[in-house]
Parts: C-alpha cells; sequence; structure tokens
C-alpha cells in the first residue's frame, strides 16, 4: 500500500537520500520520523533505511563525516549541516536469545524485510519523495484509528525486545492511541519480561509514559504491567481510604491526582509516590475512620527505594523525596508560615508543593474542595512576599559575618549560630531585615549569658 503524502525533509536527510538513490541504492526516511510527519508533528530524530551495506555507505557518502556508531548492525552517523542523521542497511534480525538485542544481524535488499522486523505498525512507515509512504502493514490505517499494535505475531514482537511492552503504553500515553486487542492481551501475557530489562531503559520509558497526555488511562489499565517493575505500587490498588476526606481508595486517588498534575516529571513522580506509604501506616479509630499517621515519611522511604533502583540522579532523588514527605504539609495564607515555608524549601520546591497539595485536594471528597480558596489565598501570598523580595535566606539578610566580625565575634561556629537566630526573628516578625536592627540585635545576643 501506498500513500502520498508530502513531507517536510530537513536539507540533510534530503542530500542523503539524493546521494544514495543516484548511486543506485533505493533509501526511504523510516520508522517514528515519518509517523510524526503523517500526524503533523516535528520529528526529533531522522533516521534512513537503505538497501546499501555500510562499506558501500562509506563510499558513496564519504564527502561527510561519517561515525561509525553500529557497523555490526549496519548503521553509520552522518554529521551535516549540523545534523545527525543514522543511516542503516535494510536487515533481517537473527534471534534474540536475551530477550533485548538480537544475537546477529543479515543484511537484505528488500525493504519490506527490513519494515517486517519492526515493533509497531505505526513504526513500520517508509518514505522517499518519489515513491510518498510505503506502507505493508497497515501503519496508515493504524494511525488514522489511532491504534497501537504488533507488526506480526505480538508475543514473538515482544519475546524480541521485553521493553517494546513499555513502549507501546507509553505511545499509547503521549499519542492518545488504544492498544489493539491481539498486542494488549499479550502485553500482559509477557509482562514479566520487563523484569529483565536494565533499570536505566525502564527509566527512560516510564517517564515519558508518565508525562503523557493519557497516562492516567495507560496507568489504570495497565497497572498489573506496571507493578511488575514497579511492585511498591501494589498494596495502594483497593486499598480503602474510610475518612471524610477519601471518596476513592489510595490508587484511585492517586490516579485523579495526577490527572491534575502539569507533566513535569518530577511533579508527575511525586504524586504517584506520593501516598504509597498509606499502606503500610493504616489504622482505623474506634468510630471507624481510617488514618494513615506517618505516611509521608513512610512514602519518602519507598519513593527512595523506587528512584535508587531506576537509577535517577541523585539530586532528582532528593528532591522528589522532600516533595513526597513534605506533600500533606499545611499552607496556610501567613505571612510568617510562608516565609518559613520558604525558608525550609525554597522557591522552587514551595511552588511544586502547591501544585501538589491542589492536585491532591482535588482527587479527595469535593465536599471539601472548599479548600483550594484557601490554598490561592496562600499562593498570592506567596508572590507577594517574592514580589517583595522578602528576606527568608541567611543571604537575604541586610548583615553578614564580615559585619559580626567587626562587632568583636570571632570566627567560627558563634557566627552561624547568630546569623540563623537573626534570620529566625526576621522570619518571625520580631526583628526588621534592616542593617542597624540586626547590628544592635546581633550585640544584644552576643551580650547575653
Amino acid at each position: 500500500m501506498k500513500a502520498n503524502v508530502i513531507f517536510e525533509l530537513p536539507d540533510a536527510v534530503k542530500k542523503i537520500l539524493n546521494k544514495l538513490t543516484g548511486a543506485g541504492y533505493p533509501s526511504y526516511v523510516v520508522g517514528g520520523c515519518v509517523r510524526d510527519q503523517f500526524m503533523g508533528r516535528t520529528p526529533n530524530d531522522w533516521d534512513v533505511t537503505t538497501s546499501a551495506r555500510p562499506d558501500e555507505m562509506k563510499r558513496v557518502l564519504g564527502e561527510w563525516k561519517l561515525l561509525d556508531t553500529g557497523l555490526k548492525h549496519g548503521t553509520i552517523t552522518v554529521l551535516l549541516d549540523q545534523s545527525m542523521v543514522e543511516v542503516t542497511t535494510f536487515r533481517v534480525d537473527g534471534a534474540y536469545t536475551d530477550n533485548r538485542h538480537p544475537d546477529e544481524v543479515f543484511f537484505t535488499t528488500k525493504l519490506e524485510d527490513d519494515l517486517a522486523r519492526r515493533d509497531f505498525t505505526i513504526n513500520a512507515l517508509a518514505y522517499h519523495p518519489d515513491s510518498g509512504v510505503i506502507d505493508c502493514f497497515g501503519g496508515v490505517e493504524d494511525l488514522n484509528r489511532k491504534l497501537i499494535r504488533c507488526v506480526g505475531e505480538p508475543d514473538r514482537r515482544f519475546q524480541e525486545d521485553g521493553l517494546r511492552i513499555l513502549r507501546a503504553l507509553r505511545f499509547a500515553s503521549i499519542l492518545g492511541f488504544s492498544i489493539e486487542k491481539q498486542t494488549s492481551d499479550s502485553i500482559f501475557r509477557n509482562a514479566s519480561l520487563l523484569n529483565g530489562i536494565a533499570n536505566e531503559r525502564i527509566r527512560e520509558e516510564f517517564t515519558k509514559l508518565l508525562c503523557g497526555n493519557d497516562a492516567v488511562t495507560v496507568l489504570r489499565k495497565y497497572q498489573p504491567v506496571i507493578g511488575c517493575f514497579l511492585p511498591e505500587l501494589n498494596a495502594m490498588i483497593q486499598f480503602p481510604q474510610r475518612n471524610p476526606y477519601h471518596c476513592y481508595d489510595v490508587w484511585e486517588h492517586t490516579l485523579n491526582a495526577l490527572e491534575h498534575t502539569a507533566d513535569n516529571p518530577v511533579l508527575r513522580m511525586a504524586v504517584l509516590l506520593h501516598d504509597s506509604g498509606k499502606p503500610a501506616c493504616h489504622t482505623r479509630d474506634e468510630n471507624g475512620i481510617d488514618h494513615f499517621h506517618g505516611h509521608g515519611e513512610k512514602s519518602r522511604e519507598i519513593a527512595h527505594k523506587v528512584l535508587r533502583r531506576l537509577r535517577f540522579d541523585n539530586n532528582t532523588i532528593r528532591q522528589i523525596e522532600i516533595l513526597v514527605e513534605a506533600h500533606d504539609i499545611a499552607l496556610p495564607a501567613d505571612r510568617k508560615i510562608l516565609l518559613h515555608r520558604l525558608n525550609r524549601f525554597g522557591e522552587t520546591n514551595l511552588s511544586l508543593l502547591f501544585q501538589i497539595k491542589e492536585a491532591d485536594i482535588q482527587a479527595q471528597n469535593p465536599d471539601y474542595w472548599s479548600r483550594l480558596n484557601e490554598l490561592n489565598e496562600a499562593k498570592k501570598l506567596l508572590e507577594q512576599i517574592l514580589f517583595q523580595k522578602l528576606c527568608f535566606r541567611l543571604k537575604d539578610l541586610a548583615i553578614n559575618g564580615s559585619d559580626l566580625i567587626k562587632l568583636g565575634i570571632l570566627p567560627g561556629p558563634n557566627i552561624g549560630r547568630i546569623l540563623n537566630r537573626l534570620l529566625d526573628e526576621v522570619l518571625d516578625g520580631t526583628c526588621e531585615n534592616q542593617r542597624g536592627a540586626l547590628m544592635r540585635r546581633a550585640e544584644e545576643i552576643r551580650t547575653e549569658k
């Protein structure tokens, strides 16, 4: 099947196609870049597939800088016009004994053979300006139907590469597509293959999935699959919250909170894990009311374990831990309290906490949504504090350690103690952040017994 679609190709890609086809080697852009162009999206990367073998590619494309990025699999990278374009020989994959990579590849002269080895029909599309879109497996129709379907037998595709399971879920989340029934059934059957995938690859795919517009739909339907590599979420499923503030179990509450969370990976991950500690902290009082005292700290412990296992960087782990542990903290429209919160969390994290709090409230009993009004008042006050550049950090104080030394205070730990005490008094409103007032107060503190 051919679909005549006019695509906008970068000049570098056009030059590569013209060189190869002009030398007698059929060549096409292929995969995700074709899919994205067909959908009116701007591709992030451009891949070319060709009948030329690596040595033939080098001969034809030798006027440009070439990198041997994957000769074993027939791939070279062309550096041209400040672009990097991967060019790969038509190939057929051998056996996948590790459920991830082919043991060997075999070059072929047929484009159809190359397309047949790909994961999903929407990614098994090729394009050349002279021939239009080449579609051997119904990918165009699946794009129109917004459907993710494996090329060929789903079980075989997933057993070749277990990461394709998570890629299918990621595409469903980002593109807003549904997953064809046989492909979906196979995902559930083969979910355990994800246990053999490197944690770094799981992190990359899952983070993209989590930030998709349809992430909640995917998480709800495929939770048993997600639970294979995030078993910490399993205890949340159907765990009741018999509490006036809640109308959902822990997992459904989490999903509803995610519905109201911006597609920031730190925010989404923090919201996903913010109540993960509730099942372990559950108690029920004599009135049948459920309580989850200390669940913020327990959720932080779980978040730490999950994020370490998925190989997140240390700064991201620390930030998400802070947000998870503090998600239940009070954020009233009180200047003194907000200044102390700024001092503790910093401007960036406090802003994220406001967003988490807002999402959390919207995922609770609607009878208590009036708390959103209080939260909005606090947000306005926070904006005023930041606009007025009020002091909430040591570096904002009108004096510093050098000023204290001039008062006769010896360098050392005492300098820091006095500065922190002055900051506390400024935050509490008992001392103005004015040089003269702070110097007088520092002198008083210095002479205290």
